[in-house]
């Protein structure tokens, strides 16, 4: 079974090994037909701590690291 990759925005990185990535996705609403923005936190985990707030990131699904870590940073995205 593939693995999902998300892009998302470094939002903090103060914990050891640990970077936390907010993802947001756009969908047409079935009703109301409008586009709408959602927004989700993830725990990727980063074992050189080289990724700051701001960065833009590429984070791949794996087995679980802890407790709430459950992807990795995969790229930095140029984007």
């Amino acid at each position: 079974m593939p693995k999902r990759i998300l892009q998302g925005k470094v939002v903090s990185d103060k914990n050891d090994k640990t970077v936390t990535v907010l993802v947001e996705r756009r969908f047409t609403h079935p009703m109301m037909k409008k586009t709408v923005r959602s927004s989700k936190k993830y725990r990727a985990h980063d074992p050189e701590n080289r990724f700051k707030v701001g960065d833009a990131v590429a984070i791949r699904e794996c087995a679980p690291i802890s407790k709430h870590k459950r992807w990795v940073v995969v790229q930095a995205d140029t984007a």
